[in-house]
């Protein structure tokens, strides 16, 4: 995760510490969490990439399951309406 302030650094570890201790996983997070560098963004091709092109094999077997089960799970915590 990359932070632009220490607010936004305080409360990724925060959720990564409340995460480990509801005992989700198995294993630990292990989630870097760095301050935000350079960031370029992507040619317009490949903006919204997965909404475009869901009949893409990539996106239909492998990215949908995920985003599927991440919704499930946090989608409270979504923002809505991007």
């Amino acid at each position: 995760m990359f932070y632009h302030s220490e607010a936004q650094r305080a409360a990724a570890e925060a959720l990564i510490r409340e995460l480990d201790a509801a005992g989700i996983w198995s294993d630990p997070i292990v989630t870097e969490v760095r301050p935000a560098s350079k960031f370029w963004r992507a040619e317009d091709y490949h903006q919204e990439y997965f909404r475009k092109h869901p009949e893409q094999p990539y996106c239909a077997f492998v990215v949908a399951p995920k985003v599927r089960k991440f919704t499930e799970e946090f989608g409270g915590k979504l923002k809505q309406n991007r």
